[in-house]
């Protein structure tokens, strides 16, 4: 519970704080932190921590930064990944994507909404609950986390595997457009191989063609996707071919390889074993074979580390304590009621609640179709809302 005074006194500091979150966010803009390239940022991260007042700050083995402001039973956790897509075209960005401009009321550059927003807001956050007083029997865990790019959840694999930090409550930060999020679609990387016999390319009829192999499971693919489940709130499942790669010993010669690389996207009910049957069965029953791809990655401290690139999906109920504790603190923030929704992409919930089964939701500054795109924005009255959330959340456990 939270009186209405520390409510008020919570937005008055985020009101104040606007400047200094806007400045933290440019300065974390400026570094570029591609996937396993986080060591300078996370530096960073790490001085406005510690210049916020957080009671510890540290670093993990894989390069995840994990700031902690008090000792209670109670553990809310509050992520949001460091590393950033690449810039892509750059003739596609009306100003330096690493400028860290703020005019017009937004920051601008990559990483803004994607997701360095919902860190500088978190840790405006933390210095305000550190000044307005940290609530009884709580522990708050405020995690600038890596390589989600690459693999998301692996950060929190190791979190909760190598760390052993277990919260009771999980907010991503990734943009929700300053809605209640509460779950997303899974995701995972299928590789079909297909084997041939290569023979002479002016004698195809001696050999067996693996392109004529795989095209004709590709258009298999296309016709599954039609077929794929659907959730009322998550929506439908799907499947795509996003990369159809052959070999062969020469030019002059039929493809004795190829395979295809399927992006599956899991609705409610779909499982590891269900996408991977259903592949299976547009595959010869010879010569072929299907396989969910691995993850092995090398962080920036050194550490190899690895996972299945299998994302499962995740949705929380409506009437779960962690939902309406976000209800309520959403709310208090804007004083009205907003529908909860769903991320398109995907996020750390895929392990925190997709494998570990962590309550979780999302509460994010930024609207997710700047996401990866060119000219990323964010409104810098989206991070002292943001600010405002994550303080009053915490107060409400």
């Amino acid at each position: 519970m939270i009186n209405k005074e520390l409510v008020e006194k919570i937005k008055k500091y985020s009101d104040k704080y606007t400047d200094y979150t806007a400045a933290n966010l440019s300065k974390l803009v400026k570094i570029i932190s591609l996937s396993g390239q986080e060591k300078e940022v996370q530096a960073e991260v790490m001085r406005q921590m510690n210049e916020a007042g957080f009671d510890e700050v540290r670093m993990d083995g894989l390069g995840n930064v994990i700031g902690r402001i008090g000792n209670g039973s109670k553990i809310l956790a509050i992520d949001g990944h460091i590393d950033t897509v690449d810039v892509g075209n750059p003739d596609n960005w009306n100003k330096d994507p690493f400028s860290g401009e703020i005019a017009d009321g937004f920051v601008y550059g990559r990483g803004t909404v994607d997701q360095k927003g919902g860190i500088a807001s978190f840790i405006t956050a933390g210095r305000i609950i550190k000044e307005t007083g940290v609530p009884d029997d709580v522990c708050i865990y405020f995690v600038a986390s890596v390589i989600e790019e690459d693999c998301d959840g692996l950060c929190w694999k190791y979190i909760i595997e190598e760390e052993k930090i277990i919260p009771n409550f999980v907010i991503s930060t990734e943009p929700t457009n300053l809605n209640v999020y509460r779950g997303q679609r899974g995701r995972m990387e299928i590789r079909a191989t297909f084997r041939g016999v290569s023979s002479h390319g002016s004698a195809p009829e001696r050999g067996v063609n693996a392109v004529y192999m795989a095209s004709r499971v590709a258009l298999e693919v296309e016709k599954l996707n039609e077929k794929l489940a659907s959730d009322s709130f998550l929506g439908k499942g799907s499947i795509t071919i996003s990369e159809f790669v052959s070999g062969s010993p020469s030019l002059c010669a039929v493809a004795d390889y190829a395979h295809l690389h399927l992006d599956r996207r899991l609705t409610w009910g779909e499982t590891l074993e269900s996408a991977m049957a259903e592949v299976q069965a547009l595959l010869p029953a010879e010569n072929a074979k299907a396989e969910c791809l691995y993850y092995e990655g090398l962080a920036f401290t050194g550490l190899p580390y690895g996972m299945k690139k299998y994302y499962p999906t995740w949705k929380m109920e409506e009437s779960s304590e962690v939902v309406q504790f976000g209800i309520e603190a959403s709310s208090l923030v804007f004083g009205e009621k907003r529908e909860t929704g769903k991320w398109t992409f995907s996020t750390n919930g895929v392990t925190i609640n997709g494998i570990y089964g962590i309550p979780t939701i999302g509460f994010g500054p930024g609207n997710e179709v700047m996401a990866h795109a060119p000219n990323e924005k964010i409104p810098v009255s989206d991070l002292t809302a943001a600010t405002a959330f994550y303080a009053i959340y915490a107060n409400l456990i």
